[in-house]
């Protein structure tokens, strides 16, 4: 007699072998098969990262499926009911929804990043709140139906909107959750470094309930103290040396140095077919948005209508738009910005990087605005500039790791580890100039850069 397969098997780089349970498949189906999840696809996980480490071409769409993955282990691990895993699961898969092209990046295209990736979220999942859909996907789980209540749960837990339910939350979105469990390993994996690892399966094991103040919450036995130490101190070293790495925010920065450019100058004569494409549409739109935010007095509702006027055009936006926008403008004979920022991304012309001790950085910031008012008839604004990153590896004040002790004491990690105390709510600094490659030639620029590296020594 022929057995039945119970398992979904997807395989994977990261995790190996990815079994998802029939009820599990059923529960995560509907929603990978929709459209707005295929459009994960084509959005890479690490923006322009790949210019660096070529093999980081990796994207939302698998990130998301390792997150949801990860979630419904972390729920076996901790004994959630079918009902508590599919809600964490569900809203693990659908945590990226919102992305735009190249993640993070894009978010850079608004003034100031007042709109981000997860407020275009309700957006999205608006469309799967149907009578049409949900008709469907209960037909397809008549065990656990899903329902408005759940789903507003669902959402909750992607919005970071405090939860009746902590512990499950905190698989979404803490620093314990499934999302950064998933993409330290996926990140590393793809740029083929080793900052990232960290044993998985021992941080699985160590996962416990523990009691707090706040209810329920995810937390580590003792035992997992060490991979814990091992998983933040991977985290520290994945932001310093990938997320943050010099090149490749300058490449992502001229992106958005370009989009920017390009919305404020659509009506230029050589743009002229781009005006008429989705993305020309959408940044149109966007630099008005831009120009009037300074103006208007209800921000909120500012925002809010331009989520209405151009969610039909942002959530079928990925990659491939942008890039093509490149393609054509690395074409065009002008001295734009736009066209000869396409050219440097087209060719991958590097810039020349200058670090910045974080105590020079005040005058650093003096002398290149004089600098830049001394030489704007010959070199343009972006072929030039300081960048600073500052961050943080680990928060202590903002909800820390909790670890409970073989005499069921719960205490925040940082007063059991020393290491982690050393960086808990650190923040650290890194700056730097870069400076066009075309540019470099310029003997002002020469001199200037002499300076700098003088300032260094």
């Amino acid at each position: 007699m022929k057995t039945e397969n119970i398992y979904h098997v997807i395989k994977d780089p990261v995790h190996g072998t990815m079994q998802f349970s029939t009820s599990e498949n059923s529960w995560l189906k509907p929603f990978i098969d929709s459209p707005l999840f295929q459009r994960l696809r084509h959005i890479k996980q690490l923006g322009m990262g790949d210019f660096i480490f070529p093999g980081a071409v990796h994207t939302r769409f698998d990130h998301s499926l390792g997150c949801a993955y990860v979630a419904g282990q972390i729920a076996y691990k901790i004994g959630l009911a079918e009902e508590e895993r599919q809600l964490v699961m569900i809203a693990c898969l659908l945590h990226d929804i919102g992305h735009g092209p190249f993640s993070h990046t894009f978010e850079d295209l608004f003034h100031k990043k007042l709109i981000r990736h997860e407020a275009w979220t309700p957006f999205f999942l608006a469309e799967y709140r149907t009578k049409a859909f949900f008709a469907e996907y209960n037909r397809q789980n008549p065990r656990h139906h899903l329902t408005e209540e759940k789903f507003k749960q669902i959402e909750a837990m992607i919005m970071h909107k405090t939860p009746a339910n902590r512990l499950l939350a905190d698989i979404v979105s803490s620093q314990l959750d499934a999302d950064r469990l998933d993409y330290l390993l996926r990140d590393s994996h793809f740029c083929g470094v080793k900052y990232g690892e960290f044993d998985l399966r021992w941080m699985l094991n160590s996962m416990v309930i523990v009691n707090s103040e706040h209810g329920e919450r995810l937390g580590l036995t003792h035992k997992g103290i060490g991979v814990i130490e091992h998983y933040l101190m991977a985290r520290r070293l994945m932001i310093r040396n990938i997320y943050l790495h010099q090149k490749k925010l300058v490449l992502e920065f001229f992106l958005i140095k370009l989009l920017r450019s390009l919305a404020e100058n659509l009506d230029y004569a050589p743009y002229a077919d781009i005006k008429k494409t989705r993305l020309g549409v959408f940044l149109s739109c966007a630099n008005e948005f831009n120009q009037k935010i300074n103006s208007v007095t209800d921000i909120e509702q500012h925002i809010y209508h331009f989520f209405t006027q151009n969610y039909a055009d942002y959530k079928e936006l990925c990659d491939y738009d942008v890039f093509a926008v490149v393609k054509l403008l690395a074409q065009v004979d002008s001295s734009h910005p736009a066209a000869q920022i396409a050219k440097r991304l087209h060719d991958r012309q590097m810039p020349k990087i200058i670090r910045i001790d974080n105590a020079d950085i005040g005058r650093v910031k003096q002398l290149l605005s004089e600098f830049k008012t001394t030489h704007r008839d010959t070199i343009q604004d972006w072929q030039i500039d300081l960048i600073q990153t500052p961050h943080r590896s680990y928060t202590v004040s903002d909800d820390p790791v909790l670890i409970i002790n073989e005499h069921d004491i719960v205490r925040p990690l940082n007063e059991i580890s020393l290491m982690i105390d050393a960086i808990g709510d650190k923040l650290e600094h890194t700056a730097f100039i870069y400076v066009d490659k075309m540019a470099y030639a310029d003997k002002h620029i020469q001199n200037f850069v002499e300076s700098l590296n003088a300032m260094t020594v």
